[in-house]
Formats: C-alpha cells, sequence, structure tokens
C-alpha cells in the first residue's frame, strides 16, 4: 500500500468524502445526479479547472454512479487508434453486456482539432460517455462541436482552509502517512500548495518520507528540493512573465532560454503562441505590422504540427519578435479611448456621417489626395501618437500629411 502514492490512497470513494466545490455538488444539482446515478439521461462533461482540483476523482465517481465501466485516456500520448479502440470496446460492452462505458480523456486541450472529431460520433450516439478534463478554457481548447455535446463544469481550487483539512485526514487516515508536525508546518504546506490537493499530499509525503517528526524549517526545506516546474501553479506565471518581458526586452538568448523551460517542463504549446499574439499586437504592434502575423502563422503550425516539432515555429517567432522594434501605442491609444467612453465622452455622430439622412459629406475619393477637411467627431483628442520606431516612423509622416490636409 505504501508504494501507492498518498494521493492516490486517498482519493475519495463517495461524494461526501469531496474537500470543496460544494455549489456544484448541492442536492439537485446536475453533478450531483451524474455521481448519485439519478441522472437518467446520462450527460456527457467537460471539467475545467486546476491541477489537484478534482477532476479524476469526479470522473470515477461519475462513473461509479452511473454503475459504467471507467476507461482512462491521457491526450498526451493517446491517438485516435486509441480512441476507435475504446468505441469499439464500448459497443461490445452495450451489445453483450448490456452496460455503459465512461471514457475518462484527461488533458483534452493536447488533443488537435481532428483527434477531438473522432470523438463526436461516439458521444453523439451516447456510445460512450465522456468525461473530459482540461486545464485550459475550453472555449480556446475545445472545438464547439464538443463542448455543445456536453456539460461544461467549472472547478474551482480548494482554499487554504480546505487544502489543510486534506492534510488533518492525511495524517488520521489508516492509508496516510505516520508523521509528527508542528501546525506552522501544516499551515505552510497548505499555504504553498496553491489549492491543488494533489500537490499538498505529495509534500506532505516527501515530508514523511524523511522523518516522523516535521518543524516549519523542515517543511520549508523539503518543499524547496520537490518544487518543479508546473504548468499551472506559481513557475508556470513566473516562467511565461519572464519569457514574455525577455520578448518585450529585446534579449534573444534570455527569451530562448525561457521558452526551452517552458517546454521541457510540458508547457502547452498553444499557450505560447496565444501570449505571442498578444505580445505582437501590443509590444510591437504596428512598429512592425508584420509581426501579428508571423505569430499568428506561428500558432496555426504549433496547433496543426503538435509536439515536439512546434518548438521549431515557437523559436522562430520569438526570435522574430525579440529583434523586431517595439511600440505600444496602438494599445494605449485604445485603452485611453475607453476609459474616455467610461467617464462619459461620447458624443453624436456628426449629422453627414450618419447612415440614414445624411446630407453634406464629402467623398474622399473625389478629391485628389483621396482625402478631404470635414468633422469625423468632436471633442476627442489625438488618442494615436506613433512612435519613431520601425514603421511607426513612416505611419507618423503620413499622419502628418494628413494632418495638414485635416486641420489637426
Amino acid at each position: 500500500m505504501a508504494s501507492i502514492p498518498l494521493a492516490n490512497r486517498l482519493r475519495p470513494k463517495s461524494i461526501d468524502d469531496v474537500l470543496g466545490h460544494e455549489s456544484l455538488l448541492k442536492n439537485g444539482s446536475p453533478l450531483q445526479r451524474l455521481i448519485s446515478g439519478s441522472e437518467t439521461q446520462k450527460s456527457s462533461v467537460i471539467l475545467f479547472g486546476p491541477p489537484g482540483s478534482g477532476k479524476t476523482t469526479l470522473a470515477r465517481l461519475i462513473s461509479q454512479g452511473t454503475g459504467s465501466d471507467f476507461v482512462e485516456l491521457s491526450a498526451v500520448s493517446a491517438s485516435v487508434a486509441n480512441v476507435r479502440e475504446v468505441v469499439e470496446s464500448a459497443k461490445r460492452q452495450r451489445e453483450v453486456f448490456d452496460r455503459d462505458t465512461v471514457l475518462f480523456l484527461d488533458e483534452i486541450h493536447r488533443f488537435s482539432k481532428s483527434q477531438q472529431d473522432s470523438l463526436l460520433a461516439a458521444v453523439e450516439s451516447g456510445v460512450i460517455t465522456l468525461i473530459a478534463a482540461t486545464t485550459e478554457n475550453p472555449a480556446f481548447s475545445v472545438i464547439r462541436p464538443l463542448i455543445s455535446r456536453c456539460l461544461v463544469i467549472k472547478l474551482e481550487p480548494l482554499t487554504q482552509l480546505e487544502t489543510k483539512t486534506l492534510l488533518e485526514k492525511a495524517l488520521n487516515d489508516p492509508n496516510g502517512v505516520r508523521l509528527e508536525i508542528e501546525e506552522d508546518a501544516l499551515e505552510y504546506i497548505a499555504s504553498v500548495s496553491d489549492g491543488d490537493a494533489r500537490r499538498a499530499l505529495t509534500l506532505l509525503e516527501a515530508v514523511a518520507l524523511g522523518s516522523e517528526a516535521a518543524t516549519l524549517e523542515n517543511v520549508k526545506e523539503v518543499c524547496s528540493r520537490v518544487q518543479v516546474y508546473d504548468a499551472t501553479g506559481d513557475q508556470h506565471y513566473d516562467t511565461i512573465s519572464a519569457f514574455i518581458k525577455s520578448v518585450r526586452g529585446s534579449d534573444v538568448a534570455a527569451a530562448i532560454h525561457y521558452l526551452a523551460r517552458m517546454i521541457a517542463g510540458g508547457e502547452d504549446p498553444r499557450f505560447i503562441a496565444r501570449r505571442l499574439m498578444i505580445l505582437a499586437a501590443e509590444d510591437i504592434g504596428l512598429a512592425d505590422p508584420n509581426a501579428l502575423s508571423i505569430a499568428h502563422a506561428c500558432a496555426g503550425v504549433v496547433e496543426k504540427i503538435g509536439m515536439p516539432e512546434g518548438r521549431i515555429p515557437l523559436a522562430e517567432a520569438t526570435i522574430y519578435l525579440a529583434t523586431a522594434p517595439k511600440s505600444n501605442r496602438a494599445y494605449l491609444a485604445i485603452n485611453q479611448a475607453l476609459e474616455d467612453l467610461e467617464s462619459g465622452g461620447q458624443q453624436p455622430v456628426p449629422a453627414h456621417l450618419r447612415s440614414t439622412g445624411a446630407v453634406g459629406y464629402k467623398y474622399p475619393h473625389d478629391f485628389p489626395a483621396a482625402v478631404v477637411r470635414q468633422t469625423y467627431a468632436e471633442g476627442i483628442p489625438n488618442y494615436y501618437e506613433p512612435s519613431n520606431h520601425g514603421f511607426e516612423r513612416t505611419i507618423a509622416e503620413r499622419m502628418k500629411g494628413i494632418g495638414d490636409i485635416l486641420g489637426k
């Protein structure tokens, strides 16, 4: 028994053992009905939440409540062929034994669009009940047809109090650990676990392996040794922050270093690609209009080819963006305009610009420069001031010429 990880030994066997998620598991809720088996119409589910929030546990409880066979696949290693094998087996189980199958697909966000498409027919027909787990927002990582066929449930991390309760249970459960631990040391584990039940139990087990008693100092030392890159924890946010700031700061070597750390740590490459697209728009902007196209193309290639080959376009886009001229002037312009609207700075549309009943509008193409002086908006500042970086120098020259004609 001791060779089985503590988190698995203490996995809840019933809904009453589950910590947290009170609103999701209250009597009469869709999730509670599925787990209790009182839901006559089986529904496929997408569980969306951070690591250690109970996605696997809830999937097993749903399978248990519905009396179904439970099959588990990880999208990291599974293929379309594996999915088809499960579907064929589920058909045989239904035909021969009149028994349903629950397929738990962990990390569904790692499946490509075509791989997710392979699930649709089986989910639609009810051959399998799909319980998919993801740490990514399904709106961005799961195809819309699959979302429309599933109940989407968002799970929150455990509170620090709930995490501490879980640790106390581990200290008193026959399948738990034998350890005398100081109160502040227990509080520390609950704090650094960030609501991740699995991480909390793993840290507690690591502490227990070293001794039969633990102080705060012991616990801090052990925690510092076992913390590794977590694709959703503090290191996730720290590393992506360092990556973005390195690209923004034009340090190619540092940017590639942090990119490598994320790839080696199992970060979702699509998350990295999305952040590059945001950076291209926010921090490079019109200083290099090609930057956003490069980042967008990178995201499309990564989506199609996956990893490990996806590391190459990610590196290429990172280098291009890091060496591109930088400007956040467009970003500042739209933010300022939105702030002005919130403070009541909205004037009526000039009569000659309205869609109906407009009189006096001057059609720019009827004039030599295709620019003509007329009122387009009243009482607004010049929101966009181009920098002297990259292509914005050209934009500044254009705006000066246009401004001379418009009288600005």
